[in-house]
């Protein structure tokens, strides 16, 4: 069974749907608040089915995160006692969230900057920020860097590497999406 080609297929479908922005930005700014799932799955294949909007693509997914994370700031500042705390207790990711404020006090806003771009949770990072009250306008600088960096990379794999890479993905999709899996679960079982 070719579980990821399946899925490889609908987001390529999905990517020339003609909502498929408004769903890219919407998944961007959710991913930055709450989302699990970071937004470069939508925005790598509709870069590859329209490389000629792909920076367009990379400019919506960054302008929306960005826009997330000032929201997310903002439960950080204003509401982490009432709302967000709670949750983290909850899901039980107070160890994480701990370690987050430590790399804050430590490395300050390029944290922002670091989370913005690597698969670090950047929502984590974004609450973090506004729990902290770092200053708005470097938390905004950061973020805008490093989401913007992130997903511009993304687009220009897709746009440069074209046919070629589609080809190349589809080749080697099963192995990438199962490999993630097994990831996934390791790091599960080692963070847990």
């Amino acid at each position: 069974m070719k579980l990821f080609t399946k899925l490889y297929d609908m987001a390529l479908v999905w990517a020339k749907h003609r909502h498929a922005e408004r769903y890219l930005a919407a998944m961007s700014f959710a991913e930055s608040v709450f989302f699990p799932v970071p937004p470069d799955v939508m925005l790598a294949p509709m870069s590859l089915a329209q490389p000629s909007k792909a920076w367009r693509f990379a400019s919506f997914a960054t302008v929306a995160s960005v826009f997330g994370g000032v929201i997310g700031y903002l439960l950080g500042f204003w509401l982490f006692e009432p709302v967000v705390e709670p949750l983290i207790a909850q899901m039980h990711w107070q160890d994480k969230f701990d370690t987050a404020l430590t790399w804050f006090k430590e490395y300050g806003v390029w944290v922002v900057f670091l989370a913005g771009f690597s698969p670090i949770p950047y929502k984590v990072f974004t609450i973090g920020a506004g729990v902290m009250q770092m200053a708005f306008l470097p938390f905004l600088l950061a973020s805008a860097i490093g989401r913007g960096a992130r997903f511009f990379l993304v687009s220009a794999l897709m746009k440069w590497g074209g046919v070629k890479m589609e080809q190349k993905l589809r080749q080697y999709i099963e192995v990438l999406g199962w490999a993630l899996v097994v990831l996934i679960v390791v790091a599960y079982f080692l963070l847990r």
